[in-house]
């Protein structure tokens, strides 16, 4: 198994000023897309930011974390909660569509490593603020903030808990 992928993705939050080239973020957004989902539901949507004013807006409504902006792009995940509760119901509703949307949302993440651009899953912005801002359909849910671009800062060395502390085995 490739775990060098894994290894080398991280949360960037400096990044360079230079434009990311439509062909690879259509790429990159081709790569969540793939992601499973319940039932092959697909109840996402991505929303692709590329201009200054509205990325400047959602690193306000991401609680001011002034990074959001400096990448030249932020792709909004947001989730369709009713097409998922289409066949599953309140679970398709409630816990399917964010795990559909979580599972692009990695899948992303790391295209972006693959790609050499850095990356960061933000989970902390205002929800209705974002919503107002790209104009969403009620029906959409935004789940997470990609900022996107070429990395101005290489990875921290981080750190994980020992497998033992995180996985039980059930045998026989």
């Amino acid at each position: 198994m490739r775990d060098d992928l894994f290894t080398a993705r991280y949360s960037c939050r400096r990044f360079r000023p230079d434009p990311v080239p439509r062909p690879l973020l259509e790429q990159l957004l081709e790569a969540a897309h793939w992601a499973p989902s319940a039932g092959g539901l697909e109840p996402w949507r991505f929303v692709v930011v590329t201009g200054t004013a509205p990325r400047r807006e959602l690193a306000e409504a991401a609680l001011h974390q002034a990074f959001v902006a400096e990448a030249p792009v932020v792709v909004v995940v947001c989730a369709v909660p009713e097409e998922s509760a289409r066949i599953y119901g309140e679970r398709g509703r409630h816990v399917y569509c964010l795990q559909d949307t979580a599972a692009a949302t990695q899948n992303l993440l790391l295209a972006a490593t693959a790609a050499g651009l850095g990356s960061c899953w933000v989970g902390a912005f205002d929800e209705g603020k974002v919503r107002r801002i790209l104009e969403l359909p009620p029906t959409w849910w935004p789940v997470a903030l990609i900022p996107l671009g070429f990395p101005a800062e290489g990875p921290r060395r981080r750190r994980r808990r020992p497998l033992p502390e995180v996985v039980v085995w059930v045998e026989g």
